[in-house]
């Protein structure tokens, strides 16, 4: 969750060198040494839980839309680790209010989770209005303020 908020400082403080050389240093430790592992971690321990019980798999659609929730989860960790070499490579194209929202992603994504897992159901309004919310949230994050 914080790595986000990282790159929008880099994205936003591009003048202050010094200042951006920390930056990055602290971009590289987030991601290699505590999200990409992280990332690792609950990935195997998820795949050893549904070796030892498959029969989870048959507990109804919560399950897959869950596990379907989680790629996304995973495509959005390795695409911080894209931003991160692009805006090393100073490369990116990105603004600081495309990183705060992007910052929301993952509150969404555990949103998501967390809910079908305590329901154990997968339900169309409890999603809908998830990402209605998530949506509205961005649209604020977005839109200049008068």
């Amino acid at each position: 969750f914080y790595l986000p908020r990282l790159f929008v400082y880099h994205v936003e403080h591009q003048s202050k060198k010094e200042f951006v050389e920390v930056v990055q240093i602290q971009e590289m430790k987030i991601y290699k040494y505590i999200g990409y592992p992280a990332m690792w971690a609950t990935f195997l321990s998820g795949a050893w839980m549904l070796y030892l019980n498959p029969v989870i798999l048959e507990s109804g659609g919560w399950m897959h839309a869950k596990i379907f929730v989680v790629v996304f989860l995973i495509m959005y960790s390795l695409s911080l680790d894209y931003y991160r070499k692009e805006l090393l490579a100073g490369n990116c194209k990105k603004s600081g209010k495309f990183f705060r929202a992007y910052n929301e992603v993952p509150t969404l994504l555990a949103l998501l989770i967390v809910g079908y897992v305590i329901t154990k159901t997968f339900s169309f309004l409890f999603t809908f209005i998830s990402i209605a919310v998530f949506a509205f949230i961005v649209y604020k994050i977005m839109t200049p303020k008068r």
